[in-house]
């Protein structure tokens, strides 16, 4: 982060960097949220805390915040308490606080979680708005694929603990380069198909992060799989400019080397 490696600072490194440079809005706020605080009280700890304002200046920094945010009335509604502020508006309290110390990093973790659709667009709008009117990078955690198409400039998939497929949205989503994308992509309802259209699964479960693995950690429930899989572990390889991935076939265009249970289930319905 800014050519620091943050697994190497100290705590006290760290601390300056945490909700100052880098700052996180987490899934669920009500749960993040001091239940005894007024929101302007604790809009104004991060504040003071990272930039020395005295309570005066860090409350109507707290006020400009949740306008920024886009929440009614702010100069009262600092007043309140979590309690008082619905779902939406929590999730946005939550952002205004992210962003108090005008952050180059603001990682969101599932922001849209319990939230209804019509919410989950509004706060997701919020974040990329204010993410190029401030300049701030957003990195977005989600299991989301349609947010992800949306919003998303580069894609990370991330499975057993690590990155198995790089690239652009557009590269991603049009053409995988790794068997797990391949089956997430797959696993989504299109609007386009057919009634009779069995909804794609991946079979089996994700390995145990406590024990060894060898190998390709998604073998066992690849479609793609040959020998190799089962003793080596695939690097990131750079498949196409820009477009990197973990894996030593090419779902794209070589045979599916097993067919499975719920597709010959399918086939057989037929």
């Amino acid at each position: 982060f800014e050519g620091k490696d943050l697994l190497k600072m100290s705590d006290s490194e760290l601390r300056s960097i945490r909700g100052n440079r880098i700052a996180m809005v987490f899934q669920e706020p009500m749960t993040s949220l001091n239940p005894v605080l007024t929101i302007g009280q604790q809009l104004r700890e991060a504040i003071q805390l990272h930039l020395g304002l005295n309570d005066e200046d860090a409350t109507k920094r707290a006020v400009e915040l949740l306008e920024l945010v886009g929440i009614p009335e702010a100069d009262q509604r600092v007043k309140d308490y979590p309690h008082q502020f619905s779902g939406g508006m929590r999730q946005r309290v939550m952002i205004a606080m992210a962003l108090s110390c005008n952050p180059k990093l603001l990682i969101a973790d599932e922001p849209t979680t319990a939230l209804d659709v019509t919410i989950q667009a509004q706060v997701l709008e919020i974040m990329a708005r204010l993410a190029t009117d401030l300049g701030t990078a957003v990195l977005i955690i989600t299991h989301n694929l349609g947010v992800v198409a949306r919003y998303a400039d580069r894609v990370n998939v991330m499975y057993a603990g690590e990155i198995v497929e790089s690239g652009t949205a557009i590269d991603v989503f049009k053409n995988p380069r790794m068997p797990y994308t391949v089956g997430l992509m797959a696993s989504v309802p299109r609007l386009d198909a057919t009634t009779r259209v069995r909804l794609a699964t991946i079979e089996g479960q994700p390995p145990l992060l406590v024990q060894e693995i060898q190998g390709c950690p998604f073998r066992p429930r690849c479609d793609w799989a040959i020998d190799k899989c089962a003793t080596d572990h695939p690097d990131l390889e750079e498949k196409e400019p820009g477009h990197w991935a973990r894996c030593w076939r090419n779902p794209q265009t070589d045979e599916k080397t097993r067919v499975p249970a719920a597709a010959e289930a399918a086939a057989a319905a037929n």
